[in-house]
């Protein structure tokens, strides 16, 4: 939803901050007398339900203990004076009383009731009556409107018959002083009429900087100024709303406002609290009186928030039999429909929806916090029924979204079977065999019946099914069969004998070379066709792609092919971060290259057969790039792909490109598709579903709905009862779509070939209105089948936001119910429930082929588009060796994971940088005194000081310059056999030794023998007597914690035999160690004896000394850097130079 209502304390504070800070809507739009601008006197009090009390004193302002108060509830509560919810004139002592007796108690206000836990606590202002006013300003399609009359307060009554109102159309200026005064206050005191101005041109430069959609004031009270001065003004009650999807630009102007430290030096401070994005709090989104958000409605709120998918849960009654898992905003409202629509709307236990491709593991969690809803409480005597619906999928893969589902209802799987849960399965799209398959599967291992059906069956067919309701199906049930083994490709018997090709290629006269296998197809010379203006879309159609978008480039080339088109539909990409470059996609089985600019100037220069384009931009850039594509009257059609476009930006796009005669399709839309010409980005769906759907080729049917996925269905519809799509529109979802539904219709009604019309509306909005008032006229001859989806929403008790942003009556008529009625009192053909729509759409259908305005004409094949490689490879089709394996770790799943460890089970159980090193290195868990030896190592070796080799040649690279990591590389490239990497070393020589039967003076007398030293016996400085502290605590570890240290003991005994002879000859540091984690990889039970062995000839334990040295020599760049010393120049001085003389021959070379 993108107008979003906002606590009465909350609107004060934006209005009190930026009243005087806005900036001016319009040049003109200045004040011309000494305005006083109103004081911030607003405070709230809030219940906590965890501890049973309201806000301490000590967090409220000092005002409020020294004023007579006026307290309310702050819970979006309309005609709270009239419900007995407004205390008057009290002091705090009072008002904190006032709102101890109703703090977290139960509140019946007319039809709703809800817990009253947030109040708003302001000064008592005592005024007349006759300085009471009224102030509205509200937002529609064609712009916004200011309401004002001169009698406000309680008993205003009938607003829209009393008020005046301004109207301030969209991209037009804002009314001079005079006409503001002339319009809104003819009923206004002399006096008072020029602050009143003033407050007005301010209140609406604050409406539309901040983005609000609605802002109301009543009563607005104006009292007389004093002493000479000006009249002052003061807001008693306010409802507003704002445009939350303009959090992204007005965000830190909403928090900054409160900042409450802005208002008062002596608010509390934040010490201790969360850190926000911006000064001040974020805004924060109420949900409606008597819909108080639950723990789970919650967790799935701010899973919503962190993900660019969509994931909605309204929990309707905990103790509802019937429960819904729906993919796609309108599908989402249809099932809840089709529920109702059969007499079981007091048994619906939830509302929401989940789109926009999320992951595996957001699914899950979607999933499984539904299904633990479902399993609570005690088990119902019929049991409980979950239905797992959706519409027919774009780009989400079903396959990978089941498996999240199927992951929760293993989880649950006792819960389930103890509830009586039956579950019924409805989906189509991308891979959906593979998961209707997985379902289907699984419902025969978990013992919960599982019922699965396909796109071949209608929508919410499966809901009186699932509803036990026995009556005749108008459209028959498909359940989807077992998913058969894939079969043997068939052998030839004759293969042809392979033609050898030259393998080098020609040049041609233009210096380009082509190859004898060059399978790239250009398209150079492009003609290009006049289209009438009721279509704009043809099999000629050439269009940009605005943003880096290659599956849907790929799809839409895709369906070029399958339609027989002689051209890509896509000329070009633009990108403005990647530089010009070329992109190679596949045109049938061979390839074309596309260009990529980084500017639409540079691409309309380039291209000027090009009149569209596909805007996949950000809801952030989306606004720039498309006004400055409608710089270029070259193109003339846009379409709007993102979601969330602030509804003041979608407003001057639409209205800008309505005086350009540029058609708008978006935002917050999949696109369209006109079969056999031209296919908006994803609209349609994968190739199968284009394919199945029959939309390589033009039928006859033209239809436009608000929904992407509910366009699909309709294609799947239409394709089932009648000739299939003639071209089909999905408008969006949001409040402001570029072009409507009457838009489309009207071409539609011109176009000699389109013979049928469908209208798929829902509730909210006003724009099928329109259309009835065009049938009525006789503007729209053309039969046309139509339904307003959400007739569910008067069932709810409360508000319910459903999957669009427009979907959602703010009055009588804008209901569904009230939509249908119209339409049908209007001559439409409306079925009587959504399930009825297949069966009149094929009533209809068959009367115009009866009466010769449709002439069916023979199927084609479409050809044969190759399936992608990795969509094959995601399917299971193919298989392909690994280029890479890896066996230690993985980033794919929700969670990384070493070695098949969690790494929040790492952190959880403590394992240590042993444990991690014992993971990824080794490949499982070692006890604690190993891991403890591995950090034990890791610290031994960390440095040895800076005159070894490996430390100087980093100090020596930092000196000259280089970044840490060539200053680390230079260190690490000294270790070898004579500095650091004995310990693979002396671990082989000393286990070799051993193993072999030598005694230790035998394996001494052999390597002199063999004048060969022992790696890892020996020091420069170390002797018996002056032993080797790191060697000390090496021994003392290993002895008190290891089970057993037989190769150290050998070691040790080697040591007696070489000191005897010379007392440095000691077990040095190196030596130590390695025999040491020979012992670990030996004894500690971890470790066959191969895989041991293993261990140390691969290197692991110069692995220990690269890991552990790294941390010195790191610290030794660090070190020179913050010391900031200069090159190094070693002292000639210190270098013994002795160049020889060398009698240089002469050569003599002979004259030819």
């Amino acid at each position: 939803m993108s107008a979003k209502p906002i606590r009465e304390y909350d609107a004060k504070l934006l209005l009190a901050y930026h009243l005087e800070r806005a900036p001016a809507v319009d040049a003109s739009a200045q004040i011309a007398t000494k305005f006083v601008y109103p004081s911030v006197k607003v405070a709230q009090v809030s219940w906590d339900p965890t501890t049973g009390a309201i806000t301490p004193d000590t967090q409220l302002p000092g005002w409020v203990f020294n004023t007579k108060l006026v307290v309310k509830p702050d819970q979006l509560i309309k005609r709270r004076g009239k419900a007995g919810l407004l205390a008057l004139n009290k002091t705090w002592e009072e008002a904190k009383e006032w709102i101890s007796q109703r703090a977290g108690k139960a509140q019946k206000v007319e039809s709703v009731t809800g817990t009253l836990n947030n109040f708003i606590l302001e000064p008592f202002l005592p005024h007349p009556s006759d300085t009471e006013y009224y102030v509205c300003i509200t937002s529609a399609r064609e712009g916004d409107a200011i309401l004002f009359t001169h009698e406000g307060g309680v008993d205003i009554g009938d607003v829209d018959a009393k008020a005046l109102t301004l109207n301030i159309p969209v991209g037009s200026q804002f009314p001079s002083r005079e006409v503001v005064a002339s319009t809104l206050l003819k009923h206004v005191p002399a006096a008072k009429k020029e602050t009143l101005v003033d407050f007005l041109i301010r209140l609406y430069s604050v409406y539309v900087d901040l983005h609000f959609a609605y802002l109301e004031i009543n009563p607005l009270i104006c009292l007389d100024g004093v002493n000479g001065g000006s009249p002052t003004i003061y807001y008693l009650d306010m409802a507003a709303k704002l445009d939350q999807t303009a959090e992204s630009i007005c965000g830190p102007k909403w928090a900054i406002a409160r900042d409450l430290s802005v208002y008062e030096s002596q608010a509390v401070t934040s010490k201790g609290k969360s850190v926000s994005a911006d000064r001040g709090p974020p805004m924060v989104w109420p949900a409606p009186f008597g819909r108080d958000l639950t723990k789970e409605e919650a967790y799935i709120q701010k899973l919503d928030g962190s993900t660019g998918a969509s994931l909605k849960l309204t929990v309707l009654r905990p103790e509802g039999r019937i429960w819904t898992m729906v993919a796609g905003g309108g599908a989402s409202v249809v099932y809840s429909d089709a529920i109702a629509a059969h007499g079981f709307a007091h048994e619906l236990a939830n509302y929401g929806e989940y789109s926009g491709a999320p992951t595996e593991g957001q699914t899950y969690e979607y999933a499984k916090t539904i299904i633990d809803l479902i399993t609570r409480g005690q088990p119902h005597p019929e049991g409980k029924i979950l239905i797992i619906g959706g519409g027919i999928a774009n780009f989400t893969n079903v396959a990978a979204t089941f498996k999240g589902i199927i992951r929760a209802l293993k989880e649950y799987k006792s819960p389930l079977i103890n509830h009586k849960v039956r579950i019924y399965v409805r989906r189509g799209g991308p891979n959906y065999q593979e998961g209707l398959k997985a379902m289907r599967l699984l419902g025969e291992s978990l013992g919960v019946p599982i019922k699965v059906y396909g796109p071949d069956t209608h929508i919410t067919e499966i809901v009186p099914l699932a509803l036990g309701i026995t009556s005749k199906h108008k459209n028959a049930l498909h359940s989807i069969p077992p998913t058969p083994a894939p079969a043997s490709p068939k052998s030839q018997a004759h293969e042809p004998v392979a033609v050898a090709e030259p393998t080098v290629g020609s040049i041609h006269p233009s210096g380009e070379r082509t190859q004898p296998n060059d399978q790239i197809v250009r398209f150079d010379n492009v003609e290009t066709t006049q289209r009438p203006s009721y279509r704009p879309f043809d099999a000629s159609t050439r269009s940009f792609v605005y943003g880096l978008q290659p599956r849907a480039i790929q799809g839409m080339l895709d369906f070029d092919y399958s339609c027989g088109r002689a051209n890509p539909s896509v000329a070009a990409m633009i990108y403005p971060f990647g530089g010009h470059h070329i992109q190679k996609f596949y045109w049938g089985t061979k390839e074309t290259l596309l260009p990529v600019y980084t500017s639409i100037a540079d691409a309309v220069k380039k291209h000027p057969d090009v009149d569209v384009l596909v805007n996949f931009a950000s809801s952030r850039s989306v606004y720039s790039s498309t006004l400055e594509t409608l710089e270029f009257p070259q193109i003339k059609a846009i379409a709007l792909i993102a979601e969330g476009v602030p509804e003041r930006h979608a407003r001057e796009i639409l209205h800008l490109a309505a005086k350009k005669q540029v058609l708008i399709i978006g935002p917050a839309t999949v696109g369209g598709i006109k079969p056999g010409c031209f296919r908006i980005g994803n609209s349609g769906g994968m190739m199968d579903n284009i394919i199945s759907s029959k939309l390589y080729r033009a039928g006859s049917v033209g239809y436009v709905s608000k929904s992407g996925g509910m366009s699909n269905e309709l294609n799947n519809i239409l394709s089932l009862v009648t000739n299939g799509t003639y071209e089909g529109i999905a408008i969006g979802g949001d409040r402001y779509p570029g072009s409507t539904f009457i838009d489309h219709l009207l071409r539609y009604e011109q176009d000699p070939e389109c013979k049928m019309l469908v209208l798929l509306g829902e509730v909210g909005g006003i724009e099928e209105y329109r259309v009835i008032e065009a049938v009525k006229k006789g503007i729209i001859k053309k039969p046309i089948v139509a339904w307003a989806i959400g007739t569910c929403a008067k069932m709810f008790a409360t508000e319910v936001q459903f999957g669009h942003a427009g979907s959602m009556a703010n009055s009588d008529m804008e209901t569904a119910d009230a939509k249908n009625a119209a339409m049908r009192a209007a001559g439409f053909i409306v079925p009587d429930t959504f399930e009825d729509l297949p069966e009149v759409l094929k009533q209809t259908y068959e009367r115009l082929v009866a009466n010769g305005t449709i002439q069916p004409k023979p199927e084609r094949e479409p050809p044969v588009i190759p399936m992608d490689y990795k969509w094959a490879q995601e399917l299971g089709l193919i298989r392909k060796p690994a280029a890479f394996i890896s066996t230690i770790s993985d980033e794919r799943g929700q969670e990384l994971l070493y070695a098949g460890m969690r790494i929040s089970d790492v952190f959880k159980e403590d394992i240590g940088l042993g444990g991690v090193v014992s993971l990824l290195w080794f490949k499982r868990r070692l006890p604690p005194w190993a891991t403890k030896f591995i950090e034990m190592v890791l610290m031994l070796t960390a440095d040895h000081g800076p005159a070894v080799s490996g430390a100087m040649n980093t100090i020596v690279a930092t000196r000259a310059g280089k970044d840490l990591i060539s200053s680390l590389a230079s260190g690490l490239l000294t270790i070898g056999s004579r500095f650091g990497g004995a310990l693979d070393e002396a671990a082989a020589m000393f286990s070799g030794a051993r193993d072999t039967g030598l005694t230790p003076r035998e394996f001494v007398d052999n390597s002199r023998k063999a004048n060969k030293l022992i790696s890892g016996i020996g020091h420069k400085i170390k002797s018996v007597n002056n032993p080797d502290l790191r060697v000390e605590l090496v021994k003392e570890y290993v002895r008190k914690n290891f089970p057993s240290h037989s190769l150290l003991d050998y070691a040790l005994a080697v040591e007696k035999v070489t000191t005897a002879k010379k007392d440095t000859l000691i077990l040095n540091v190196d030596g130590c160690i390695a025999v040491c984690f020979v012992d670990l990889l030996r004894d500690s039970g971890a470790f066959t004896p191969d895989e041991a062995d293993e261990y140390i000839k691969i290197g692991t334990l110069n692995g220990l000394f690269v890991l552990g040295r790294s941390i010195g020599f790191i610290g030794h760049h660090l070190d020179q850097k913050r010391l900031r010393a200069p090159l190094y120049r070693h002292p000639a001085d210190d270098i013994f130079i002795n160049m020889a003389d060398v009698a240089q021959p002469r050569v003599l070379g002979k004259m030819q």
